[in-house]
């Protein structure tokens, strides 16, 4: 099989898309990532919210370390985007050619898009772990991508590729509580509406609030998933400050999805911070 131009300039297209969007918005996914990421000490947190964090970086003259990992963020955003609408576009194809279908139905679309979104984890896994963990090295500190890369193991490489897969059932909840919604609400309109009308359909409005409104829920639902994903993957703290052996094994336990989940007892509200 030839290659795919369609789906490469479709693939090229989002993943340029992207690119703007995550450096205007680094500082911020910066601050989001390094509060998620901390754990309690001795009952004890440093940040209480984002702004504690965005105040450590101006207090000690560090506003610039807020783009600590930039470069590797958008490098991995480019590739994640590229690979993504490219498998996606490609399954899509692949699908129609060989069912003789003119269209794509809703669990078919579900597949494909998980599909799409788990090459793309897997592909992208590496850099998403590295930059996790330079956006939540100490500030001035983080290390470069290929030191991050190296100092590791190559399972290191791939902290928290178990959570991504998982994650990629996010498309699926949104699309479930929204078409759920959208039925209860069609249902009621329907009731409602003279036999005699023009058929009930939602509007935009009220279509982008079911959206914003599942789009929410399906977020809320795997905010756990996604900050242990943060954790697991994040810098060890004791590296930038002293080379302790026992600190060290108490962070490699944290390592792990258990490990993290019985971190400090932190429970479901720790999961739960934003």
């Amino acid at each position: 099989m030839g290659v795919d131009l369609e789906s490469i300039s479709e693939a090229s297209s989002g993943a340029i898309g992207s690119l703007l969007s995550t450096t205007i918005l680094y500082p911020l996914d910066t601050c989001k990532t390094k509060y998620q990421a901390e754990v309690q000490t001795h009952g004890q947190r440093k940040y209480r919210n984002l702004s504690d964090v965005l105040w450590e970086a101006v207090s000690t003259g560090q506003v610039l370390s807020l783009y600590q990992g930039l470069g590797t963020k958008n490098l991995q955003s480019f590739i994640a985007q590229f690979v993504y609408f490219y498998g996606y576009s490609y399954f899509k194809r692949l699908y129609l050619e060989n069912s003789g279908s003119k269209s794509i139905g809703t669990k078919v679309n579900l597949i494909l898009a998980a599909g799409a979104g788990a090459c793309t984890a897997i592909v992208t896994q590496p850099l998403d772990t590295a930059s996790s963990r330079m956006q939540t090295s100490a500030f001035g500190k983080s290390k470069g991508l290929w030191k991050t890369l190296t100092e590791g193991t190559l399972s290191d490489a791939f902290d928290g590729l178990g959570i991504s897969l998982l994650l990629t059932s996010n498309p699926a909840i949104q699309y479930t509580v929204f078409d759920q919604l959208k039925q209860r609400l069609l249902k009621q309109k329907l009731k409602k509406a003279d036999h005699d009308s023009s058929p009930v359909v939602l509007s935009a409005f009220t279509a982008f609030l079911l959206g914003a409104i599942s789009k929410s829920i399906a977020t809320f639902l795997t905010y756990p998933a996604i900050r242990c994903k943060v954790m697991i993957q994040a810098a060890d703290p004791e590296d930038d400050d002293d080379d302790d052996k026992t600190k060290r094994a108490q962070s490699k336990s944290r390592k792990t999805v258990s490990g993290v989940v019985s971190a400090r007892l932190e429970g479901f509200s720790g999961f739960s911070r934003d």
